[in-house]
């Protein structure tokens, strides 16, 4: 039998959640294109459709938006297990440790319902912004009764309502990033849940996954390479002594994507109508376009188009989110793509068992 290291090109479930077609740029949430629910959706709207498997009704979604507001507050039983932990933790240890502990108060352990799968990602906004601003020595901010998830999650960090441009150029990257498949993180959250374990101890699994650089690493690269070049008179000269040093931009091609970043297309439509709003958004567009020219011209070939990290760190800097953050943010997000999947795996469940191959010594006897 032939060993594929990693799993690649191996498959582990049937899912209806998403289509990822690298080869043709499509990203399929449940029958519709990630980057026109990016345009159009909220947050709210996008996880019903993840968890729901259709869009709801303005009457549905206004019931389904009042159900998120009580499930922000952190009990004070969670608080002081996070203020336990040292002001500089990591974050995704921070949030890896407040879900444990959050699941440890869970009597029912399998299998995991619409209710809570809703709890923990409601909190987990709460849970960021409240050891953030303890760890900077600040208060925290308790969420507001009357924004919506993306609008809150800006206004706990801060103390202050956010811009509108803000608030929608996140709402898109949210609903761009909150599923892309069974990558890592997924995976690991469904192989736990396979074994009939708590819903606690898969969201472990994803976030101690995508805690690792090689899947959650924050576009930390390319918020420096935009910082350097600064200004859209800069971005020829930059970018042409990078490549003639036969460097690599950061932010241009993909693993999966050999074509068009869908996710990419549509952070970049919405930084372009809002331009005027942010220096950054016209910063980032402008240098996506030349640098996209000058590959062509170093690289033939080669067809390396702009990826969604690109764009996420524009979206980054321009709402003055630390480095710090980066990561835990993401998973703001992909916390529904994984109970998306969490729920399905419960609904057709098989334990996981792939197989290995024994490539060291055998013993005398059995040779």
């Amino acid at each position: 039998m032939a060993s594929v290291t990693g799993l690649e090109g191996v498959i582990a479930a049937e899912t209806e959640i998403s289509l990822v077609d690298g080869q043709k740029g499509y990203l399929v949430y449940r029958g519709y294109e990630a980057k026109q629910l990016a345009l159009q959706a909220s947050f709210e709207e996008a996880a019903y459709l993840l968890w729901q498997g259709k869009l709801p009704t303005p009457e549905v979604l206004q019931i389904f938006k009042k159900r998120w507001s009580p499930l922000r507050v952190i009990p004070e039983t969670l608080k002081a297990v996070v203020d336990l932990l040292p002001p500089q933790s990591n974050m995704m240890s921070v949030l890896r440790t407040a879900i444990s502990a959050k699941g440890a108060e869970q009597h029912k352990a399998w299998p995991p319902s619409e209710d809570d799968v809703l709890a923990y990602t409601a909190m987990l906004p709460t849970l960021i912004t409240y050891h953030y601003r303890k760890s900077l020595g600040l208060e925290p901010v308790d969420p507001h009764p009357d924004l919506d998830h993306v609008a809150n999650y800006l206004y706990m960090l801060t103390g202050a309502v956010p811009q509108p441009a803000h608030v929608k150029v996140l709402t898109a990257y949210f609903v761009l990033a909150m599923e892309h498949g069974m990558n890592a993180s997924t995976f690991a959250g469904r192989v736990v849940l396979s074994t009939q374990s708590d819903l606690a101890s898969a969201l472990c699994a994803s976030i101690g996954a995508m805690k690792g650089p090689l899947h959650g690493g924050a576009p930390s690269e390319v918020l420096d390479m935009l910082d350097q070049i600064s200004s859209k008179d800069r971005a020829v000269s930059w970018l042409t002594e990078e490549l003639a040093s036969g460097k690599r931009l950061m932010g241009f091609g993909h693993r999966i994507y050999k074509t068009n970043d869908p996710r990419a297309e549509a952070l970049r439509q919405i930084m372009t109508e809002l331009a005027s709003a942010d220096p950054w958004f016209e910063l980032a567009v402008h240098v996506e376009k030349v640098a996209v020219d000058l590959l062509a011209e170093y690289k033939p070939g080669r067809k390396l188009y702009v990826n969604v990290e690109f764009y996420a760190a524009a979206v980054m800097r321009a709402i003055s989110l630390p480095p710090s953050l980066f990561t835990p943010s993401f998973t703001v997000s992909r916390m529904v793509g994984w109970t998306a999947h969490l729920l399905e795996q419960a609904s057709c469940n098989r334990i996981f068992r792939p197989q290995s191959v024994y490539v060291g010594e055998l013993p005398t006897t059995l040779s």
